[in-house]
């Protein structure tokens, strides 16, 4: 490929320019959602990051935003409950219609006390943060979008889903990821064809991503099991999540909606 090859970008540099664009990435204090909200932000969106309780979290993701040279909004919000989200839309739309609206938010039950709570207590709080929150928040958002002025499909919404959904896992974090995930997934395809063609709909669906579980909690067995069921035999990044979503929201993807996006490696079934 010659120097001159228009598909040729100098390092570092952003796939399509976000510039003047506004996001909203719910959970991004940390891992995925922080990493979504750095990457949106590299492109040149501004970015509102929304944390609850991991405040430093949240301001080191609004730091690392802000040098990038775009604008930032904190938003501190309980998803777990129906006030958190109504103020978390309210306050987000009171300064506009976003354009990108990014629900990452994602209830931990793998760290921390969490873990050894009962099966039935881990899944309430999944289906409350992951479920209840990305449903009423991407309904409230995205009759926003509907009504908003501008070019149909410049306005889109991503959810996160799980890459196993489909054939599930073996054990209780299979059968409540399955579950959740398997929710989200079905009503992100219904709120695709709800909103069509004003606000393009995606679901970013994960596979083996290193967040703070791989790097902190993650025995022997799991790292094996994570590079062997990748073809790329490796862990994904939160940043391979994150630059999936920057390309569903750039111009780029302007002619894709309603897609499933396994950000995997290649998933090696049977293994």
């Amino acid at each position: 490929m010659s120097e001159s090859s228009p598909l040729s970008a100098a390092p570092g540099a952003a796939f399509a320019s976000l510039t003047g664009r506004r996001a909203v990435v719910t959970g991004s204090s940390s891992g995925i959602g922080a990493a979504i909200a750095v990457e949106l932000a590299r492109a040149g969106a501004a970015v509102d990051v929304h944390g609850n309780q991991n405040l430093a979290g949240l301001a080191e993701t609004a730091k690392q935003v802000r040098a990038l040279g775009v604008a930032c909004r904190e938003r501190q919000a309980d998803l777990s409950r129906a006030e958190g989200r109504s103020s978390l839309a309210h306050e987000a739309l009171a300064e506009g219609v976003p354009d990108f609206w990014i629900n990452a938010a994602g209830a931990d039950v793998l760290t921390g006390g969490a873990w050894s709570e009962p099966f039935e207590n881990k899944l309430e709080r999944l289906w409350r943060v992951d479920v209840e929150a990305t449903v009423e928040l991407s309904r409230t958002i995205g009759q926003a979008m509907q009504q908003a002025v501008g070019e149909p499909g410049q306005r889109v919404i991503v959810n996160i889903g799980w890459d196993q959904v489909a054939h599930g896992m073996a054990g209780d974090s299979g059968q409540m990821f399955g579950a959740v995930k398997g929710a989200v997934a079905g009503f992100t395809r219904s709120l695709a064809l709800s909103l069509a063609p004003q606000v393009r709909v995606h679901l970013v669906a994960p596979g083996w991503i290193q967040t703070r579980w791989g790097e902190q909690q993650a025995s022997d067995y799991w790292h094996d099991r994570a590079k062997r069921e990748c073809l790329l035999e490796r862990w994904g990044k939160p940043e391979d999540v994150a630059k999936a979503v920057r390309f569903l929201c750039s111009p780029e993807a302007g002619f894709l909606n309603a897609q499933e996006i396994a950000v995997n490696g290649g998933f090696r079934p049977g293994t």
